[in-house]
């Protein structure tokens, strides 16, 4: 990767307790542009979305400028808006083993000390539990993007990640490439 080939705009993909997040912050120190969290755009106040137009015009403002890492997924509303415009995506395509424990210490210790997310909503035990399982969403985000990201995917620049190890040899290699 040379500095003309580094990416400047990334999109990072996976289910929740991938990485994503962690990853992104990273990114976009070394890209020296905006994280954006695909979350803080979708989810109002006490987790209302906006209509799908409003949320596209809020991700276009927020990735308006030359440089910047955008993590989440909500493919059908974003693709449209992001995907031809990014540099690379990049999947962190986790192994159950790997992302369910994450998620579930993450979203406990987020209930526990009552963290607030965005726009003043915070996690409940009903989200771990109920209907509304984050767990329950993130199996079948994971089986669903096995399924269909391989195939969207393929024409676009992207990095499939399956692994923690590889997530830090990847990021090894993309930080050398920064400093040259």
């Amino acid at each position: 990767m040379t500095t003309r080939e580094r990416p400047r705009r990334i999109v990072l993909l996976g289910v929740s307790g991938a990485g994503k997040t962690t990853l992104a912050n990273e990114l976009a120190a070394l890209v020296g542009g905006a994280h954006v969290e695909l979350d803080a755009l979708q989810h109002g106040p006490d987790w209302t979305s906006p209509p799908v137009e409003e949320y596209r015009q809020r991700l276009a403002e927020a990735t308006d400028g030359p440089a910047w890492v955008v993590d989440g997924n909500f493919v059908r509303q974003t693709a449209e808006v992001l995907w031809h415009r990014a540099d690379l995506l990049v999947w962190l395509d986790m192994p159950p083993r790997v992302f369910l424990p994450r998620l579930l210490r993450r979203s406990v210790g987020r209930i526990v000390r009552r963290t607030e997310l965005w726009n003043g909503n915070r996690e409940r035990w009903a989200f771990l539990f109920g209907p509304d399982s984050v767990i329950g969403w993130a199996w079948s985000a994971h089986r669903r993007h096995r399924a269909t990201y391989p195939g969207v995917l393929a024409d676009l620049p992207h990095v499939r990640l399956r692994s923690p190890a590889e997530v830090r040899r990847w990021l090894a290699g993309f930080r050398e490439a920064t400093v040259r």
